[in-house]
């Protein structure tokens, strides 16, 4: 009877242990992953999906995370696999648009305006462009960092990112163009 208590002890242990890591993880990068999932998808209820499969993903294998500072580069690449994962056997609805009126009912405010333009811009970007700068922006990783979390030479990854910063200055240089012109 002892025996089996011990071991009873030593799963409980390992259980708890397992459970304050995950907690800690889903703590710690959660706002960041969800960001990013949504930079991605583009769609806040399809983001919340990607990223609560994500984090049972990351619960499921978190005894093969053995180096905690990878941990963030980890759920990132769950969740560009889980939104892939989404595309294999997707099969898309179509609906007719005269049939389906759609209300837009939401208000509008100058930062959530100006954050929505910069989207709508960083999304023009084409993909192997804008994950790179998306990458860099929300957090902030490095050239060696994204070329390792793309799986991209580091020079490949400095001319996109040189590329997509350009891309973006025209963008809005052309926006600001066709304001001017509205305005006046």
């Amino acid at each position: 009877m002892p025996r089996n208590f011990s071991e009873h002890s030593q799963v409980l242990s390992c259980m708890n242990e397992k459970q304050q890591r995950y907690e800690a993880l889903v703590h710690a990068f959660h706002a960041d992953i969800y960001r990013y999932a949504f930079y991605l998808i583009k769609d806040k209820s399809i983001a919340e999906d990607v990223v609560q499969e994500t984090f049972l993903r990351a619960w499921r294998s978190l005894d093969a995370l053995k180096d905690e500072k990878a941990a963030k580069a980890w759920l990132i690449t769950i969740v560009r696999r889980e939104n892939a994962r989404r595309f294999e056997k997707k099969q898309f609805d179509t609906v007719d648009i005269d049939t389906n009126p759609v209300v837009d009912d939401t208000v509008f405010t100058e930062q959530s305006l100006q954050e929505a333009d910069m989207q709508r811009l960083l999304l023009m970007l084409s993909e192997p462009y804008r994950e790179p700068l998306i990458l860099q922006l929300l957090f902030g990783y490095s050239g060696d960092e994204i070329a390792t979390q793309l799986n991209l030479n580091k020079n490949t990854v400095m001319s996109r990112l040189f590329r997509a910063r350009n891309q973006l200055k025209e963008l809005l240089s052309k926006q600001n163009g066709e304001k001017g012109r509205h305005n006046g």
